[in-house]
């Protein structure tokens, strides 16, 4: 894998959102430094398109952003009357039938969903900034490295409203419940240690060795047979929903379809 975002041909370059393949390795990229990367409904159906868009032979999926700061969350945009250009502003959505309201904030959640498919590994490689959606997107992700720079903080309840992008069930999974609530009602950072610590990430380094760390993980990632990996994460991911006897079974069911695969015995 010669580069975490190779520069030719892009699959997709619209909105801050770039999509590059490199064989097995899918990148997306945020690509609004200039904004730190801060998000709109354009941005959301980008992401969203590519998921979409990713070929088959995909196995590992990058999520990373230009500049300084991962995502800045929210473009404050979105709460002006005027809104985003050709897109209601969310005053405007506010005052809209309850079914049209939910009906939106799903598509939204549309570009925070597709990450965590099971034929997928999907690794947010996080620095600066991420915060409220910024954060979510970053949850969205089976896995985080991140920067020893890196600030997490979910800003939404302080702004009077909840997160709302799928973040709430992954941040809950990784670090608890009350840690969550602590964190999501005082809106505070949490910095580089804490977020390893907790589970929030994998793995801390410094800024400059970022990109190094995730292409070594996604290399590690790809030395196991696919359909191993997809079988553990399915494991791994429906075990918080199950009892442990439904565990054992399950893992029973999940190594005797592996063990016939090896054999050539599946149907």
């Amino acid at each position: 894998m010669a580069s975490l975002d190779p520069v030719t041909d892009p699959v997709l370059d619209k909105d801050g959102v770039r999509l590059t393949v490199d064989d097995a390795v899918a990148t997306v990229t945020l690509t609004n430094p200039a904004k730190r990367n801060a998000q709109s409904p354009a941005l959301w159906r980008a992401l969203a398109e590519a998921g979409r868009l990713l070929p088959g032979t995909v196995r590992v999926v990058v999520l990373r952003a230009e500049g300084k700061s991962f995502s800045a969350g929210l473009d404050r945009q979105a709460f002006t009357p005027e809104g985003f250009d050709g897109e209601p502003s969310f005053l405007d959505l506010a005052r809209g039938s309850d079914a049209e309201l939910d009906a939106t904030i799903a598509e939204y959640q549309e570009a925070f969903t597709w990450w965590r498919r099971s034929d997928l590994v999907s690794i947010a490689a996080v620095q600066g900034h991420a915060i409220g959606a910024g954060f979510q997107l970053a949850l969205a992700c089976d896995l985080r490295v991140v920067a020893d720079d890196v600030q997490f903080a979910m800003r939404e309840t302080s702004l009077g409203l909840v997160p709302d992008l799928t973040g709430t069930h992954p941040l809950v999974g990784l670090v608890g419940y009350a840690r969550a609530l602590e964190i999501c009602a005082t809106g505070r950072f949490v910095q580089a240690q804490e977020a390893v610590n907790t589970g929030l990430a994998n793995i801390a380094v410094p800024a400059d060795q970022l990109d190094d760390a995730v292409r070594d993980l996604a290399a590690a990632l790809l030395a196991a047979p696919r359909d191993a990996v997809i079988e553990t994460k399915a494991l791994l991911r429906g075990a918080q929903d199950r009892t442990y006897e439904e565990q054992r079974t399950a893992e029973r069911q999940a190594q005797a379809r592996r063990l016939r695969d090896l054999a050539g015995l599946a149907d």
